[in-house]
């Protein structure tokens, strides 16, 4: 079996609007909540797969997709800024039948997306958890402005050169960071190196400013819980990570954890996962659920 060959794609395809969108549902249905993961740039369902696994052991159920025009989901209308993505999370979890309010677990730029998520349907927000994400914050220094711009410059250029099929051999160098197993790595790889996947995602990336003022437009409840983890110990990027703990010092229910030895993609990985999870279970015990 070659790098990118899968027998089938995990989960299934739900109509949303019109669109399919690929979901992945792992955990048995409960009375306790379900937990809507929420992927990062150029990310896809497949990314929450050892999450996912442990979460299921725990006996919760949780939801991770492909946004449109990702992975194996279909596009959808542009722009495709965070007020479009969260329209289409929460139409998901109603044609799912999800009527009870969401633990909202977003990772890098997912993070954007569950903080507006939880601005804009208060009432579908039980409580996020907020893993090495974006913040709102990021782009109000010029600093970070200038950051997050010279990214969507060059993933421009990634989507450039993916029409011409660059992405297959750098997907077989980066595409599983995480160290995913199994079918999860396959379909990891598969889809990082699909030219129309990497298209997609330099689009979102390319609204991310426009994104983060959304996000930025209120400030969260007090009383929402807020789980923070962040990948490598406090010291390390220190002015990055005091900005990542906003949220959760700005909430009365906050939670900070910072997972020495870890980076961005490997917090979703077999060796540090369990601190995601923790960050899920905080939210939980505050609820009390």
């Amino acid at each position: 079996m070659s790098q990118y060959q899968c027998a089938a794609h995990r989960g299934d395809a739900i109509d949303v609007g019109g669109r399919k969108l690929r979901v992945v549902i792992s955990g048995p249905r409960s009375e306790r909540p379900t937990i809507l993961l929420e992927h990062g740039a150029f990310g896809c369902a497949a990314d929450w797969a050892e999450v996912q696994s442990r979460l299921a052991a725990k006996g919760l159920r949780s939801i991770a997709y492909d946004r449109a025009g990702l992975g194996h989901s279909d596009p959808g209308p542009s722009p495709r800024d965070g007020r479009a993505i969260v329209a289409d999370a929460s139409a998901l979890l109603q044609t799912l039948g999800e009527r009870e309010p969401v633990v909202l677990v977003g990772h890098s730029m997912g993070g954007l997306m569950v903080r507006l998520f939880a601005l804009t349907h208060p009432e579908q927000a039980l409580g996020l958890v907020l893993v090495d994400a974006v913040t709102p914050d990021i782009t109000r220094s010029s600093a970070g402005l200038g950051a997050v711009r010279a990214y969507g410059r060059a993933m421009r250029w990634v989507s450039k050169g993916a029409r011409f099929g660059m992405m297959r051999p750098v997907a077989l160098l980066t595409g599983n960071l995480i160290g995913l197993t199994g079918d999860a790595a396959l379909e990891k790889r598969r889809i990082y190196g699909s030219h129309g996947h990497a298209c997609a995602a330099a689009d979102e990336v390319s609204l991310w400013p426009e994104t983060a003022l959304m996000a930025g437009e209120a400030e969260l409840p007090m009383d929402l819980p807020v789980a923070v983890v962040t990948a490598g110990a406090e010291k390390s990027a220190a002015w990055l990570k005091a900005i990542q703990a906003v949220p959760a010092l700005a909430s009365r229910n906050g939670y900070v954890e910072h997972v020495a030895g870890a980076h961005h993609a490997s917090l979703l990985g077999r060796r540090f996962a369990d601190p995601v999870v923790r960050g899920v279970e905080h939210v939980l015990s505050v609820r009390g659920r």
